[in-house]
Parts: structure tokens; C-alpha cells; sequence
């Protein structure tokens, strides 16, 4: 007998920031569930290429350059992929940090710009796809951080409340929606293995990155929230490194 279908085989997911890191890894994942996968990131040529070099998979993979902080091209995509089939799975992982980021040294210009990328963006792409999640009876997974609920003295203030606001939007946007049978997840990991490490003001060296989370790890957690039948719902999770040992302990 053939194995039976993945759950998410022939859904539509929209993914941002799927250019690197954990937006990368859960484009690849999920393709290979057989979803057909909108990767979106504003790096479009960075994007097209590292997909160019990836396994092929049951699932198809379209590239599209986004800027999550264009509200009305947010609008365009999700309008188009709507004539096409609606969305059922959006993963928000667009997001990014900046090395001057101590209270004294984050200027105002800096601190919009975290705010507009790594919390209104995500607001963006929920309120243009909502439509079409309610339709499917969705799953929304949002990329938070360990830091929303246990700050450190390394993500800084900017960020750190950049993804408070996440956790918060999630959990506000879970409980007005629910009752339409959309799902909200917001994962909060801790240190990933990303190229935002390198955007730290002392990137970590080779062996802390080893010790770090891997954007494959975060990606199988996601692929396993989205597996789950329409009863559960995982809320938020949070992942830490094992080498941390215990949730708020980051340094």
C-alpha cells in the first residue's frame, strides 16, 4: 500500500524572509510535505539562487521578491496568490537586528525600522492573507524569540520589544480567531544559528554556533505545529539551545 498523503500535502503556504535561515529551512520543508510554497524575501536574487541549489521535492517552490514593509505590496502577492488557490499555512520569519543596538547607542531611525520590519510586517502579512486563512481554516506560525518573555543582554531593547509586540499581536489575533478555525503559533526560539548572528557588535565564534539551534531545528518544529490535527494547537513554544539547559538562562 502507498503511504498515506502528508496533511499539509497540496496546500498553499506563503513564507517570508525564505531567502536564509529559518525562512530557508521551512520553505525547504515544506515542500518537501507537498505543499506549494510562495517563498517570499527582498533579497529576490539571494533567494532565487539558494533555491536553485536545493533538493528537488514533491512540493513547488515559487520566488517572489517582498518587502513585508510595503503594506500595499504585501496586498499584491497575497491578492495574487488568492486567484491561484487560497493560503492555508503563513510562516512569518522576515526579521533582522542591528549591531548598535545598546540603549545608548539605538537612535530613533533605528529603532522604527526594527519596530516596521519585525513587528508591523508581520501585522501586514496576517491582515492580507486573513481572508484566505479564514477560508482555509489556517495555521499562522510567527518567528518570536526566547527574549519576549526572558530579555538578555545581547538581542537589545529594540528587538526585545520588537518581539514582545509579536508574541502579543499572536496571542491577541489567536483569541479573536479561533472561533474561525484559524490556528496562531508563535514560536519563541533562542540562539539560532543564522546570518543574523553575524549582526551581533561580537559575532560568535565557531564553536558557539555549533552549540546554537539550527534553522532545520526550528523548521521541523514548525512543520510538526502545522501537522497537527485541526483540534490542537500548539500557542507559543519556546526552544532553546541544549546547552542553555533551562528557559531564561542565555547567557
Amino acid at each position: 500500500m502507498p503511504p498515506d498523503p502528508h496533511p499539509l500535502e497540496g496546500g498553499v503556504a506563503v513564507v517570508t524572509g525564505a531567502a536564509s535561515g529559518i525562512g530557508l529551512a521551512t520553505t525547504l520543508h515544506l515542500a518537501a510535505a507537498g505543499m506549494r510554497v510562495h517563498a517570499t524575501d527582498i533579497r529576490l536574487d539571494v533567494l532565487i539562487d539558494r533555491l536553485s541549489n536545493a533538493a528537488e521535492s514533491p512540493g513547488l517552490i515559487s520566488p517572489h521578491g517582498l518587502d513585508v514593509t510595503d503594506p500595499r505590496a504585501v496586498d499584491r502577492l497575497m491578492a495574487d496568490i488568492a486567484a491561484e488557490a487560497p493560503v492555508r499555512v503563513l510562516v512569518c520569519a522576515a526579521g533582522t537586528n542591528i549591531a548598535e543596538r545598546r540603549l545608548d547607542q539605538v537612535t530613533g531611525e533605528a529603532w522604527a525600522a526594527l519596530i516596521e520590519l519585525n513587528l508591523t510586517g508581520v501585522f501586514s502579512c496576517v491582515r492580507a492573507a486573513l481572508t484566505q486563512l479564514r477560508e482555509t481554516q489556517g495555521h499562522v506560525v510567527v518567528i518570536a524569540s526566547h527574549t519576549a518573555a526572558w530579555p538578555d543582554a545581547v538581542s537589545g531593547p529594540a528587538y526585545q520589544a520588537a518581539k514582545a509586540g509579536v508574541l502579543q499581536f499572536v496571542r491577541a489575533a489567536s483569541a479573536e480567531e479561533h472561533g474561525r478555525g484559524v490556528r496562531f503559533t508563535a514560536l519563541l526560539p533562542g540562539m539560532v544559528n543564522t546570518e543574523l548572528m553575524d549582526k551581533r557588535p561580537t559575532p560568535p565564534s565557531a564553536q558557539m554556533r555549533a552549540t546554537a539551534i539550527q534553522p532545520e531545528d526550528i523548521a521541523a518544529t514548525i512543520l510538526f505545529a502545522l501537522s497537527l490535527p485541526s483540534r490542537a494547537c500548539i500557542g507559543e513554544l519556546t526552544i532553546v539551545p541544549t546547552i542553555h539547559q533551562a528557559v531564561g538562562q542565555t547567557s
